[in-house]
C-alpha cells in the first residue's frame, strides 16, 4: 500500500472530487485561482528505500499518466539511489478539466452553458446562479426552457395578484412551481434587485399567496348562530376575522386534539394548532375585548410560542405552563430536542422562572411536558378553574 506522501491517481479524483463539491459554485462564477496545482508526493530516499515496490507503482502510475491536466516532474539526488526523475504536481488549467478528471465534464458543461445564457438575459444574476448548480447541471431541457419563460414573465409582470395555478406560462403548473419555487424566487429577486429574503415566496413574486386556513371550534350554541350551526371550523383567517361574535373567552392550544376535546362552554372559543403561526391573531377582532387564555407545550418554545402571540394580544394569559404543573408530572416528560433560543421579553415573572430553569437544566437535560401527555380530567380541571373568576 502506498504512503500518505506517494497519492495515486485515483486517490488525487477522490481529493478533487470533494473540492469540486465544495467549490464549484464559487468556480461557476469565474472565481478561483487558476491553473490548479495538485502536490503528488515527496519521498525521500528512505522512504524509497523501505517501500520500493510502492515507490515503483508510485512512478509508473503518473508515466502513464494520459490527463487530463498536466503532470510536471523533478529530479531528486539522492545519496545512495542517486539521481531519480519523480512525479511532483499535477497542473490543472480550469475548472473544466477538474470536472473531466473525476467524470464531471457534462455536468459541468452544461451548468456552464445554462448559467452563461442566464446571464446573458440578466446580469444581476451574476453572484446567484452560484447556488444553484445542481438546478443547472441536472434539469431537463424542458425544465430549463420554462425556468427562462417563467423568470421572463415575473420580470415583467412583477405585481400580478395571480394566483401561480393561473400563470400564462406554458407547462408551468401547480406541481411544477411547487417543485421549483425556491431558486424562482431566489433569482426573481436577484432580477429585481430585492434584497431582503422575504419569507412569503408568492408576495416576492408578486403572486397571490393561497389563503391560510384557521380552525377554531364555537362552543357554544349561541355563538354558533353566527355561522349556520356549525361549530368546528376550518376557513381563511379574513373571513373568520368577519365573524359577528363577541366571545367573552377565548382559548389557543397547540394539540388538535386537545381543542376537539374541550366541551360546551358558555361564550367560549377554542383556537387549534397554530405553532408558530401565532401571527393571525392579530387580525382577529374579537380577541381585542375577551379574556384569552394560551396553553401550549411546557418547553422552551411553548414559551417562545406564547412570547410571541402576547405581541398580538396582549392580554394573553397562559394556562398550565408552570412550575408546578411541570413537577406533578415528572414520570411523563420528555426531551426537547434543540431548545429555543431567543429572548421573551413578554412572559411574566412567573414564567420567566421556569423558562430559565428549563434554558438552565434546573430539573435535568432539556427538559419538556408536551401539552398531550397531561390527563384531560387533570387539564379540563384546570382550564376551568382558570376562568372560574371571569365566570363568577
Amino acid at each position: 500500500m502506498a504512503t500518505p506522501r506517494l497519492p495515486l491517481p485515483d486517490r488525487i479524483r477522490d481529493t478533487l472530487a470533494r473540492r469540486f463539491v465544495r467549490q464549484r459554485g464559487a468556480w461557476l462564477a469565474g472565481e478561483g485561482a487558476w491553473p490548479l496545482t495538485v502536490p503528488l508526493g515527496s519521498p525521500t530516499e528512505r522512504d524509497a528505500l523501505d517501500r520500493p515496490d510502492a515507490t515503483r507503482a508510485w512512478i509508473e502510475a503518473w508515466q502513464t499518466w494520459t490527463g487530463p491536466g498536466q503532470v510536471e516532474w523533478r529530479e531528486r539526488r539522492w545519496p545512495t539511489a542517486g539521481v531519480q526523475r519523480l512525479p511532483w504536481r499535477l497542473t490543472l488549467a480550469d475548472a473544466r478539466e477538474v470536472a473531466e478528471l473525476i467524470g464531471e465534464a457534462p455536468r459541468w458543461r452544461l451548468a456552464r452553458e445554462r448559467h452563461d445564457d442566464l446571464l446573458s438575459r440578466w446580469p444581476a444574476l451574476v453572484s446567484y446562479l452560484s447556488r444553484h448548480f445542481d438546478v443547472l447541471a441536472e434539469c431537463q431541457p424542458e425544465d430549463f426552457d420554462r425556468l427562462v419563460a417563467l423568470l421572463r414573465w415575473l420580470d415583467e409582470h412583477r405585481d400580478s395578484g395571480l394566483y401561480p395555478r393561473q400563470l400564462p406560462v406554458p407547462g408551468v403548473d401547480t406541481k411544477w412551481f411547487e417543485g421549483h419555487k425556491g431558486i424562482v424566487a431566489d433569482l426573481t429577486r436577484a432580477i429585481r434587485k430585492e434584497n431582503a429574503r422575504n419569507g412569503d415566496i408568492c408576495a416576492c413574486l408578486g403572486l397571490r399567496a393561497l389563503p391560510g386556513l384557521l380552525r377554531v371550534r364555537l362552543l357554544d350554541p349561541v355563538l354558533r348562530q353566527c355561522t349556520g350551526g356549525l361549530g368546528d371550523i376550518s376557513a381563511p383567517v379574513a373571513e373568520l376575522a368577519s365573524l359577528d361574535i363577541a366571545p367573552r373567552r377565548v382559548f389557543i392550544v397547540e394539540n388538535l386534539q386537545t381543542g376537539l376535546a374541550f366541551e360546551e362552554l358558555p361564550d367560549a372559543v377554542v383556537i387549534m394548532k397554530l405553532g408558530y403561526g401565532v401571527d393571525v391573531l392579530g387580525q382577529l377582532p374579537w380577541l381585542t375585548e375577551a379574556p384569552c387564555f394560551y396553553w401550549g407545550d411546557l418547553d422552551t418554545h411553548g414559551f417562545a410560542i406564547l412570547n410571541r402571540a402576547r405581541s398580538y394580544v396582549p392580554h394573553l394569559a397562559s394556562i398550565l405552563m408552570d412550575e408546578q404543573t411541570l413537577l406533578a408530572h415528572q414520570p411523563l416528560w420528555s426531551r426537547e430536542p434543540q431548545q429555543a433560543a431567543e429572548a421573551l421579553p413578554l412572559l411574566t415573572e412567573s414564567e420567566n422562572a421556569v423558562h430559565q430553569g428549563l434554558r438552565q437544566q434546573r430539573w435535568g437535560t432539556n427538559v419538556r411536558l408536551e401539552q398531550e401527555r397531561i390527563a384531560w380530567p387533570y387539564a379540563w380541571t384546570a382550564l376551568q378553574c382558570a376562568i372560574a373568576p371571569e365566570t363568577a
